[in-house]
């Protein structure tokens, strides 16, 4: 074998070994899923559910469909109003140039060190004068905060490099900039679009932080919570617990296989110039 085949082979298994204790967590998490409670404390444990059971998978049907459709509720409205928000700020930073746009930006990327827990107790307090405590459209305002300025950054980004001359042709045949952002500018920026709404979901979906501080106890809770409520210290059902958290994965994992090509090229944009 050739230096350099050999070479291939100690990369590629390094990369699979690597991948595989990676991906062990996934794998142990579905195992448990599968595992029957008098099985559970074994020692050794078993590393094949050799007898799996769905009861865990049961219990997520009957008790965490709820907390699943408010998460998808949450979910969808945290994407509605990052992309709404951020696509015209994106558009305005990068072909409008308004004034003091580069103080924007350093503000935007100053909003993303801010600790999640600080923004959370900011928004207690807020949400405890107007009422909105324990509801989702508060909840959604609180997880689009982490989104929007990420969302801006990635479509000033991407807009930066749409040609002048297309938007030049467009002011010339008489659209004005609303005209011109809906019918060119956001058609183009379909990839950023992806990018955006992808992660403002997965921020939303795994939300705790925002979750436990602000909707704890209401009548409406994410999936988050709803994992949450099945640990203590006497608390028996880690096949449910696991069960939930593989039915919880696989919105998640889909959406970022299915949108993997168009993240790609939301994320890279604007990085490289002509």
């Amino acid at each position: 074998m050739s230096r350099s085949r050999r070479r291939t082979w100690v990369k590629t298994t390094i990369g699979v070994v690597l991948t595989g204790i990676m991906l062990f967590p996934v794998y142990w998490m579905l195992n448990v899923s599968l595992t029957r409670d008098q099985d559970m404390r074994k020692s050794p444990p078993d590393l094949l559910p050799l007898h799996g059971t769905l009861a865990g998978y049961r219990t997520v049907l009957d008790e965490q469909l709820p907390y699943l459709g408010t998460s998808l509720v949450i979910g969808l409205g945290t994407v509605v109003l990052t992309v709404a928000l951020s696509a015209p700020a994106g558009y305005a930073l990068a072909k409008l140039r308004p004034r003091g746009g580069g103080i924007l930006n350093f503000v935007l990327l100053a909003a993303q060190m801010i600790p999640g827990i600080i923004m959370a107790m900011g928004f207690y307090a807020i949400y405890l004068q107007l009422g909105l405590l324990q509801s989702v459209p508060g909840l959604i305002v609180a997880d689009s905060t982490l989104a929007v300025p990420f969302g801006v950054l990635i479509f000033t980004a991407f807009m930066s490099g749409i040609p002048g001359e297309l938007l030049q042709a467009a002011t010339t045949d008489g659209a004005g900039p609303l005209r011109t952002f809906w019918s060119i500018v956001l058609p183009i920026s379909r990839n950023a679009v992806v990018t955006v709404s992808l992660f403002a979901f997965l921020w939303s979906w795994s939300d705790f932080v925002f979750a436990s501080t602000l909707v704890n106890g209401g009548a409406h809770e994410p999936i988050t919570l709803g994992i949450y409520h099945y640990i203590g210290n006497n608390n028996q059902q880690w096949n449910a617990i696991m069960a939930t958290a593989v039915v919880a994965s696989l919105p998640t994992a889909v959406i970022l296989v299915l949108a993997q090509r168009y993240v790609a090229a939301g994320v890279t944009a604007g990085a490289v110039k002509d």
